[in-house]
């Protein structure tokens, strides 16, 4: 039996629901989530595999009309994945009218030369007579090989799209190792599940504004757990105030949520330590990207 193997893009606006797809389909949490707008910021690799094939799935950065250094490198990310896939999925809302920003990605996907799919998600949240609506006005715009309606959140239609990118997957290299979800460390994936419970207990000022950097990652040999220390970036000292908390009490709410999820990710019990520190302006300094993982010589 052949082994067939692929590189697969996940495209779109924020907030259209790729890292919910991206998550269901490795049955684990690997990307995080937020109803906050431009939550991932770096690309997030899945990989899928069975015996008989591996989908390589990377889900970008939301593409959006940047304001920050920060917002052109997510841009950028996002759009460098064109060049490096087999085939790309641009999923849209179901329950949101085609906008600008979808018009703009799909001037980019139409000199994407490799095949684009439309995936159009949150079907659970409309009519199928505004469903129908909404694909033959995409239909119009770009000349997609396939449109797949799917619900990433409660799974409907997820496995006819994985055989549909099955079917197009050619025979190839098994890249990484079967059981491998990832090709982020355990350091960014920690990092990450600290900043979405950031985002979502803190309120609209502080989202875009925060960083989570790992200071340490190790065992304690006294207690046996994995003592992790982790540094919370703001902009600003008003920012400080609102993620620390009266009497710390933010702070340590978010530290008992993230722990929760870390454990489960680590299979292995933590200890988490946290502290705020203020970087100000440092979304716009290259300096603090780089230093923060937000770095060019990603792509």
């Amino acid at each position: 039996m052949t082994f067939k193997s692929g590189f697969v893009a996940i495209l779109g606006r924020p907030n259209v629901g790729k890292s919910t797809f991206l998550n269901h389909v490795m049955g684990q949490k690997i990307a995080i989530m937020s109803d906050k707008a431009q939550t991932t910021r770096n690309k997030i690799m899945g990989i899928y595999t069975t015996e008989q094939e591996q989908i390589v799935f990377i889900d970008t950065p939301g593409i959006h009309k940047p304001k920050t250094a920060l917002g052109d490198f997510m841009v950028e990310s996002a759009y460098s994945t064109l060049r490096e896939v087999d085939t790309v999925l641009f999923m849209v809302p179901a329950d949101e009218a085609r906008g600008k920003g979808d018009d703009m990605i799909i001037e980019r996907l139409k000199q994407a030369k490799v095949p684009v799919i439309l995936v159009v998600n949150k079907i659970d949240k409309v009519h199928p007579d505004q469903l129908l609506a909404q694909i033959d006005d995409f239909r119009q715009q770009m000349d997609f090989q396939e449109i797949v309606p799917i619900s990433a959140l409660q799974g409907n239609n997820v496995s006819r799209l994985i055989d549909i990118l099955s079917d197009n997957l050619e025979e190839g290299f098994q890249y990484f190792p079967a059981d491998q979800i990832t090709d982020h460390p355990e350091r960014f994936l920690v990092s990450e599940m600290i900043r979405e419970k950031v985002l979502h207990l803190t309120r609209e000022e502080i989202p875009h504004s925060v960083a989570v950097v790992i200071d340490s990652m190790k065992r304690d040999e006294e207690t046996d757990k994995i003592h992790i220390r982790a540094t919370i970036m703001v902009e600003r000292d008003s920012q400080k105030g609102i993620v620390i908390g009266k009497g710390g009490s933010m702070l340590k709410k978010i530290g008992s949520l993230a722990r929760r999820d870390i454990e489960l990710m680590l299979g292995d019990k933590i200890f988490l330590e946290t502290w705020v520190k203020v970087k100000k302006n440092w979304r716009d300094k290259k300096l603090d990207l780089a230093d923060f993982g937000y770095n060019k010589k990603e792509y």
